[in-house]
Formats: C-alpha cells, sequence, structure tokens
C-alpha cells in the first residue's frame, strides 16, 4: 500500500460497526480487569462477578443508550468501592460519560467549574500518594471526581468542536452558493441581454422597412432567427449544468477566440464593429472567458442604449494583463453608472483583480476600460471599481 492509501486507512471515518466492535472490546477489558482485582476479596464469588460484568458489560452500548449505560456502570463501581471488591478508579463510568457528554442536548452543566474541580482532585491525589493506602477513603471520591470531570469536560469540548465544524460547513455551503447564483444570473444576463438587444434592434428595422424595402426586413428577421438560436443553446446549457447529477459533456464556455463572431453578430444588428486583438493567444481560459463577457456586455450597451454608426472593439494582452478598450461614437452609454451591466462588467473584472472604467468621451461617444491582470504584480488602483473617464 502506497503512503496516500495508507493515510487514507488510517484517517478515514470508521464505520458504526467497527466502533461497536472497540465499545465490546473496552466492556471486555474493563471486565476481566474488575474480576482480577476482585481476586481473594472476601465477598462471594458470585458477587464479586455480578460486580465485575455491572462493570464492563454495559459499555458495549454506550453509544445506543448513553445515559443508562452510564447510571448502570457507576452504580456498579459504587457497589465495588463499598464492598471493597476492587478499585475501579472510576474508569469505566468515565469511559461511559463521554458519551453521554458528546450528546447532551439539555440545559447546559457549567463545563469550565466541572473541569476546574477535575484539574484540583487530580493534582490532589498527585500530592496525597496512591488512595488505596489512605485509611481514611477520601481516595476514591476524588479519584470518582477527577475522571468523571475529566470525562464530561474532554466529551463537551469535542461536542462544541463538532458543532463548530458543522457550523463553518453549512457557512461555506452558503457562501459556495450564492457565488454559484451570482455567476448563473451574470452568464443569464450577459445572454439574455445581449440577445435581446439584438433582437429589439433587428425588430424595430424590420418593422420600419417591412412595407418599403422588404429584403431587408427578411434578412433581419433571420438574424433574429439565429440570435435567437443562439441564446437558446447557451440557456439550455446553463440548465443542463444546474439540473445534471454528474458532470454533464459541454462545450467550452465562450472566449478570446469566440470574439469575431460576437463582433459580426453585432454588425448585423447595424453597428460596424472593427476588432483588434493582440497576444491573445495564450490567455488564461477564466481570464478569456471574462474578457469575452465583458466584450459583450459593451456591444450590447452600443446596441441597445447608445445607437452608433461605428464602434471600435481592442483587446491586448502582455505578459502580466489584457486590456480590452470598446469605443464608439453615439450619442449616449450604458443605462447609468449603477446599471446591472457595468455592475456586471465590474464584478468581472474583480475577480481577477482589475479595474473598469467607463464613461462618455470628451470628443463624442462612449468608451469602456478594462485591466484584468493575470499574473504577480496587478495593475495600480482599487480592484473592481467603476469610474467615469474623463
Amino acid at each position: 500500500m502506497n503512503e496516500s492509501g495508507l493515510r487514507s486507512a488510517v484517517t478515514r471515518r470508521l464505520t458504526r460497526g467497527w466502533l461497536i466492535g472497540l465499545d465490546a472490546s473496552a466492556a471486555a477489558v474493563f471486565a476481566v480487569a474488575a474480576l482480577y482485582g476482585a481476586h481473594g476479596s472476601h465477598v462471594p464469588w458470585w458477587a464479586r462477578v455480578s460486580v465485575a460484568l455491572g462493570i464492563g458489560v454495559p459499555v458495549a452500548a454506550r453509544r445506543r443508550w448513553p445515559m443508562p449505560v452510564f447510571v448502570l456502570v457507576l452504580a456498579a463501581c459504587v457497589t465495588a468501592e463499598v464492598l471493597g471488591t476492587t478499585r475501579t478508579w472510576f474508569v469505566a463510568p468515565a469511559f461511559a460519560l463521554y458519551t453521554v457528554a458528546l450528546t447532551w442536548r439539555r440545559r447546559r452543566l457549567p463545563t469550565p467549574a466541572i473541569a476546574a474541580l477535575s484539574a484540583g482532585c487530580m493534582f490532589g491525589l498527585s500530592l496525597a500518594g496512591p488512595a488505596y493506602a489512605w485509611r481514611i477513603d477520601p481516595g476514591p471520591v476524588m479519584a470518582a471526581a477527577g475522571a468523571l470531570g475529566g470525562a464530561w469536560t474532554i466529551g463537551r469540548t469535542v461536542s462544541a468542536r463538532r458543532a463548530f465544524a458543522a457550523q463553518a460547513a453549512r457557512d461555506l455551503a452558503e457562501r459556495a452558493a450564492a457565488d454559484e447564483r451570482l455567476r448563473i444570473a451574470r452568464e443569464l444576463h450577459d445572454v439574455v441581454g445581449h440577445t435581446m438587444g439584438v433582437i429589439a434592434v433587428k425588430a424595430a428595422i424590420s418593422g420600419h422597412v417591412a412595407e418599403t424595402r422588404p429584403r431587408e426586413a427578411l434578412e433581419a428577421l433571420r438574424v433574429i432567427e439565429a440570435t435567437s438560436r443562439d441564446a437558446l443553446t447557451d440557456m439550455r446549457r446553463m440548465l443542463g449544468v444546474l439540473r445534471a447529477e454528474e458532470e454533464p459533456d459541454l462545450r467550452p464556455t465562450p472566449g478570446v477566440t469566440d470574439l469575431p463572431a460576437l463582433v459580426e453578430r453585432a454588425t448585423e444588428a447595424g453597428v460596424r464593429v472593427a476588432l483588434r486583438l493582440s497576444g491573445t493567444h495564450d490567455l488564461p481560459e477564466g481570464v478569456g472567458r471574462s474578457v469575452y463577457r465583458i466584450v459583450q456586455e459593451s456591444l450590447t450597451n452600443v446596441t441597445r442604449h447608445a445607437p452608433a454608426s461605428r464602434c471600435e472593439v481592442s483587446v491586448e494582452a502582455d505578459s502580466r494583463c489584457v486590456r480590452i478598450e470598446v469605443t464608439d461614437d453615439g450619442p449616449g452609454g450604458s443605462a447609468g453608472p449603477d446599471g446591472y451591466g457595468l455592475i456586471g462588467m465590474r464584478e468581472r473584472a474583480a475577480l481577477h483583480g482589475g479595474t473598469v472604467a467607463a464613461g462618455p468621451r470628451t470628443g463624442g461617444g462612449f468608451r469602456v476600460v478594462a485591466l484584468l491582470p493575470y499574473r504577480d504584480d496587478p495593475p495600480p488602483g482599487r480592484a473592481g471599481v467603476t469610474r467615469p473617464l474623463s
């Protein structure tokens, strides 16, 4: 067995059957120890055997009936101390009490005070010497208090740590679910917003020229059909991810290589788009996906909110970061600085520690500039900030 397999075998959680088997082994050890300690006692043999079995046998069922087992074992140990058959040191009751402490759900007991009392008793026993040599019998009482208090403290501590770990796991799952909802919302906004923008523009053109230029209206309807089919494909892909129990075989998510097709669809919507790519052949997949979505949202804003005749898209990457710039000559831009489009671009940039700047140009039109670092030494500025351009 290799090292990783050995570590897995050692650290994996034991099954309930194994745990019960370990409890049964502990019960046998306690019973045999009690019988051995009772050897030579003047108490009748049947009493010695009964007490020994009472100390050991119930321990095997401590996981199923924690409190009854603890009471039975404690009573047997007290009986053994009173009869003088054996000195148990209350190890078996402490073993049973640990399970009670793990499963205790009622009113809280002062565990810190119990821990302090237990530590004091153990310290007193260490100073006084062997308790079985004492003529007066505070030894068994202090031993019982120390053992039981220690078991209770350890059990409550382990229970608290398990509860904390479970809560941390729930919090992590909730955060993961919230992040996934946000990611899906961004994807839906990008797909639906871009598609509806193109369809709305083409539908308006088709309705305007339907009677005078039917050929152009027919071409607009073809664009609407192709765009809607692409949107339906993307929607089915996202729904497949949500519904699949296992990882589905899906096509790759859009990236930088899909920008020409995106520009072509924007051109079909009536905006002449010039695309310039430089150094984008080896971008990481996540960065390429964010580049595609930022350009897509920018073109959606151009076609939907800022009717422009010309738009320029520039994507330039070096060994440190990628710079995206989308400019147009239209009269406006996105639907305000707080629109969902700019919020989505800001969130995508923030994923990579980047920045987004958007605003009207001095000579007219609108410009969006995004910087996405994908190596060390990110560009200056606060990550994910959307600010107007001067």
